[in-house]
């Protein structure tokens, strides 16, 4: 058996981080092709070298752009490789453009498709990763559902359960793997003056967000009321997308201390160690769940539904009034809640499945 290995982004990257360990051990047959599609330093190769992972065979540098010229190009350029490495099977994770090229060119090139973190939806589709990830689940041969609720939508949808897989969250496995390392980072508390479980951690990228001026601006006028009616200190890593839309539309986040992308073991020992967590991130939610770490999420949806029903997450929308609101209710939770994303070997279970299917 041949592996592919397809990713792209910092999640993608950190997700599939168990899956590439797993091939290490068993030594396996694979490789790594990584779009570009976060392309820079602190962004993406900071990961790879901080989890020590092998580094990629290939580069495919897309960069950004629109999504129809960033999937076309991810289209040609993922084809290549696929057709000159010629693997038995390709994985994805998760609901970027990267997963959606990988898994249309796997699929015409009649290369099976493993999707890892396979059934969530938010259904809405105005969102681009509800499109990718409904695609890549319709066209995947392998679907690693990470709970119950994913496989019954997957069925729900006409999916055949024999693709589908409960095998948990690789997101488990990559906290359990690298928690204790990042307790290496504990200075960035001092760099930022902070202290533990006294302030607030925000993260906003997603475009619904960002790139509508009414939903930002909202959004920064409900990080200024929070942070004069806690008292806590906000941080806020900003994505680059974000920073050039809060500069193009003239929006200053006024009580929040803006700093640039983190590296990932310093971003998670800030989450661990947060009061409350602020976000629009799907990963950031699982992972506030299961750092115990209470989360009020910035949409008015989620593809991550066992969060809200463990109680570790609300949706809170993006006005002012009900963000203040559930940022007052999830400051009181007390953290007790049950991890549903599973016990941190779904990286092992995946490449047991892959290794019996193709004996």
């Amino acid at each position: 058996m041949k592996i592919a290995i397809v990713l792209g982004t910092r999640p993608e990257i950190i997700k599939m981080s168990p899956i590439i360990r797993e091939c290490e051990r068993l030594n396996l047959d694979y490789f790594i092709l990584h779009s570009g599609q976060h392309y820079s330093y602190q962004m993406d190769k900071v990961f790879f070298d901080q989890l020590k992972l092998p580094n990629f065979k290939y580069n495919l540098d897309v960069g950004s752009g629109s999504h129809g010229e960033q999937t076309g190009t991810l289209l040609s350029r993922i084809e290549k490789v696929l057709i000159k490495e010629e693997p038995d099977v390709v994985l994805v994770q998760g609901d970027t453009n990267t997963v959606l090229a990988g898994t249309l060119t796997a699929s015409k090139l009649k290369i099976p498709v493993g999707h890892v973190e396979a059934g969530l939806r938010s259904f809405d589709r105005g969102m681009p990763e509800e499109i990718n990830r409904v695609v890549a689940d319709h066209l995947s041969e392998f679907l690693f559902a990470p709970t119950n609720i994913s496989k019954d939508l997957l069925v729900h949808e006409g999916i055949p359960e024999d693709k589908i897989f409960i095998t948990g969250n690789t997101v488990v496995d990559a906290l359990f793997q690298n928690l204790k390392l990042s307790q290496d980072k504990a200075e960035i508390l001092e760099k930022f003056g902070l202290n533990k479980k006294e302030y607030f951690l925000v993260t906003l990228h997603r475009q619904e967000n960002v790139d509508c001026p009414k939903r930002l601006k909202s959004i920064s006028n409900s990080l200024s009321k929070i942070n004069n009616s806690f008292g806590f200190d906000l941080i806020f890593p900003i994505h680059p997308r974000t920073r050039k839309c809060l500069e193009k539309h003239g929006i200053c986040l006024d009580g929040t201390k803006c700093i640039e992308p983190l590296d990932y073991l310093s971003f998670l020992f800030l989450q661990s160690q947060a009061r409350l967590i602020l976000t629009d991130s799907g990963s950031v939610q699982e992972e506030a769940c299961i750092l115990k770490v209470p989360c009020v999420t910035l949409r008015e949806n989620t593809e991550r539904p066992e969060t809200i029903k463990v109680g570790s997450n609300v949706l809170a929308g993006t006005l002012p009034e009900n963000i203040l609101e559930m940022t007052s209710k999830m400051i009181k939770v007390t953290p007790d809640w049950t991890n549903p994303f599973g016990d941190g070997q779904s990286g092992n279970r995946i490449m047991e499945i892959l290794i019996s299917k193709f004996q």
